[in-house]
């Protein structure tokens, strides 16, 4: 534990004193920006915000510790916080009125919600509204920059640290736990700042807790500890100039815990005099500027320049706001850009390379994550059992951690969180991760992550932050995999925008996309069947292929048609094109062989992107069409294909579009009779297929 004494703190001198004054400069800035707001109310209401007001001692002494190596990840109150690393209060008011030249996000994000990618500055990502989940990529910040440190590939002299700001409300989250475990686990250099003011929003932290961050904090062995008070700036500063000195130093993590007044609204949509009463009172006793204001007086400075320094703090307030509100909205032709990062990936390499060796599915992903991870320093592999005692639960990462070392491929706990949103963490300080969930069935405790924090990023950035990440998911049932083992997931990520979603049913296509998914500077989920990936499951066989070159790369979002049907059954009438994607692939092919050469069949290969033209272009050549998919049925992502097929290419079709899969069962059974009476397979194709073509 860290404390703060009189002899830490340095004696009164003019430089000193020069950074009390910017302070309280910065102060009254805060608080008049929080009145005006409440002044121009009709204006200011229109998008919900909060203010720093009662918090400005804590977050300004912070502002003042961060460099421009540096990396923040502040919360939606911590607008005292930008004042301080030098950010102007029209900047700020252009967020607040959702302006085109909003610099974090061009009017797509709340107040307060900063991207900034600026020299000179410190480094802030995207994040989500920051109510604990930001706890996670932060952490993934510091993973990434003592791994950067590590390998030779981050040299600042200053020893970059960062900075994760949280109410104390938000450490009772789940995700607040995960990342405090990874950061004494790996002793990571973060500092995480609990600024606690007692409140929710309408519940207090008695009705919430037990204890408070504080207290928590000792729990995790290695967090060192302090408390500050966070309504006192030279109690403040003093404290975090210890923190941060302690994280440069010792590149280990350290958590302050700061008692702040809140003096303001919980948001401008909550306001205190709602419910707050006498608490106001009790709470405004602690305010910080008028206790900087009666250290300054005993200091020397007199009333008179003190006012002066709240008089022009008053006029530029109001000035920026006036420039902000005159400020163009933004341009409502440009409301959709920035889903995605640009990809310029192309083809490249030899699908089949003269003398290679057929290999299995599993094989072909290991030897593409052994290629990356050699050709590129900053890549790194970690999951569950994915380290070199077993080398994954499917042997997929097998003798991966003993050539590169535990320190690029290793274990985590089990915390699907984490391993998903830190990798948001890890892209914005240059690494690139690539990670893997061990089952389907289990992704559901890391999906707020990967939708709040993933899929936003480069959209609601304006393109600063996309997030580079490759994420392995082994999914489907395989014979006896049981109800938490065998399930499809698919079209719950394809509800989630700003995500690529990928489904390779071959060794070659495994190679090649995955390749494809590293290299694409956005989040991409690769999910790889289990029944494929030995090519054990009775009639897999074709999914072991000639295994391409190092070089091979397959862009995202191009079908493949992996079976052609005759000219003759097309021209008169008598074909049709299954349209699928993982073991749909061979349960197609193996009811194809009913049909004597009628049956098409296009392996989508990557869902999202979609390769809709191929589609198109299938379904005008044959009139009929088959979506297959072993996910169950019912408002699944194979029946929205479907209806779209039918709406854009209703001119071609000569029957309704069929569709197959699972029955709408929430779980796979265990038993495996029950498994194969659930699932699709070949016979219930051929009789979908005879009935189309009959129709």
């Amino acid at each position: 534990m860290i404390t703060v004494s009189s002899s830490d703190k340095v004696s009164v001198n003019k430089d000193f004193l020069e950074v009390c004054l910017n302070a309280y400069r910065l102060m009254c800035t805060a608080k008049r920006m929080a009145e005006l707001y409440d002044e121009k109310k009709e204006i200011c209401s229109k998008y919900v915000h909060s203010t720093s007001r009662g918090h400005e001692a804590i977050q300004i002494a912070a502002g003042f510790q961060l460099k421009h190596c540096d990396f923040a990840s502040p919360y939606y109150r911590d607008e005292s916080m930008l004042l301080a690393i030098g950010l102007e209060p029209f900047e700020l008011m252009l967020q607040l009125m959702a302006k085109a030249d909003d610099p974090f996000s061009g009017g797509r994000s709340y107040y307060s919600h900063p991207s900034l990618k600026r020299k000179g500055f410190p480094v802030i990502p995207h994040q989500s509204s920051a109510t604990g989940m930001q706890a996670i990529p932060a952490t993934g910040m510091a993973h990434g920059i003592s791994y950067m440190e590590t390998v030779g590939l981050m040299t600042s002299p200053e020893k970059p640290v960062v900075l994760c700001s949280l109410g104390d409300g938000s450490v009772t989250e789940g995700e607040v736990a995960e990342a405090f475990q990874m950061a004494v686990l790996k002793k990571l250099p973060i500092i995480y700042l609990i600024q606690d003011n007692g409140w929710g929003i309408s519940a207090t932290g008695e009705e919430m807790r037990t204890m408070d961050a504080y207290e928590y904090a000792s729990g995790f062995k290695g967090l060192e500890r302090m408390r500050v008070d966070g309504s006192d700036f030279i109690d403040s500063f003093h404290g975090l100039t210890k923190a941060f000195q302690y994280c440069r130093t010792e590149r280990a993590p350290i958590l302050v815990h700061a008692i702040c007044p809140l003096l303001g609204h919980h948001t401008s949509g909550v306001r205190k005099e709602w419910y707050r009463g006498d608490d106001l009172t009790r709470h405004s006793v602690n305010d910080p500027i008028i206790k900087l204001e009666k250290y300054l007086t005993q200091e020397g400075i007199n009333q008179k320049a003190l006012n002066a320094i709240r008089l022009e703090a008053g006029e530029k307030v109001l000035n920026d706001f006036n420039k902000a509100y005159q400020s163009p909205d933004p341009d409502v032709n440009d409301f959709d850009s920035h889903e995605f990062a640009l990809s310029e990936i192309i083809e490249t390499g030899e699908r089949f390379p003269d003398s290679a060796e057929k290999v299995t599915m599993v094989d072909a992903a290991l030897h593409a994550i052994d290629e990356i991870l050699i050709k590129h320093p900053e890549a790194i592999f970690y999951g569950q059992d994915v380290g070199g005692r077993l080398g994954g639960v499917f042997r997929e990462a097998a003798t991966l951690s003993q050539k590169h070392g535990d320190h690029r491929v290793f274990n985590t706990p089990i915390q699907e969180a984490y391993i998903i949103g830190s990798t948001a963490g890890m892209s914005a300080v240059g690494v690139k991760p690539i990670v893997e969930i061990q089952f389907a069935d289990y992704i559901w405790p890391g999906m707020n992550q990967l939708v709040e924090e993933l899929s936003k990023s480069c959209y609601l950035s304006k393109g600063k932050f996309p997030v580079q990440a490759l994420i392995r998911v082994p999914i489907g049932a395989y014979g006896g995999g049981g109800p938490y083992h065998s399930g499809s997931i698919e079209s719950t990520l394809l509800t989630i925008r700003g995500i690529k979603v990928v489904y390779p049913s071959n060794a070659a296509d495994m190679k090649g996309l995955m390749k494809a998914s590293f290299y694409d500077p956005n989040p991409v989920v690769m999910l790889e069947h289990k029944g494929l990936y030995w090519s054990k499951v009775p009639g897999t066989l074709e999914a072991k292929t000639i295994e391409p070159d190092k070089d091979y790369i397959i862009p995202l979002g191009k079908a493949n048609i992996v079976q052609s049907a005759n000219e003759a059954s097309i021209n008169s009438g008598m074909s049709t094109v299954v349209v699928t994607y993982g073991m749909g692939v061979y349960w197609a092919k193996e009811a194809s062989r009913n049909f004597d050469d009628r049956i098409e069949i296009l392996d989508l290969r990557t869902l999202n992107p979609l390769d809709w033209e191929s589609v198109k272009k299938s379904v005008a050549k044959h009139g009929r069409v088959l979506v297959l998919t072993e996910e169950p049925l019912l408002n699944s992502f194979a029946e929205s294909l479907a209806g779209r097929i039918s709406k854009e290419c209703f001119e071609f079709l000569d029957a309704p579009v069929w569709t197959l899969g699972s029955s709408n069962l929430p779980a796979v059974p265990l038993n495996v009779d029950l498994e194969k009476m659930m699932l699709p397979n070949a016979g219930k194709v051929t009789e979908q297929l005879e009935q189309l073509l009959s129709y």
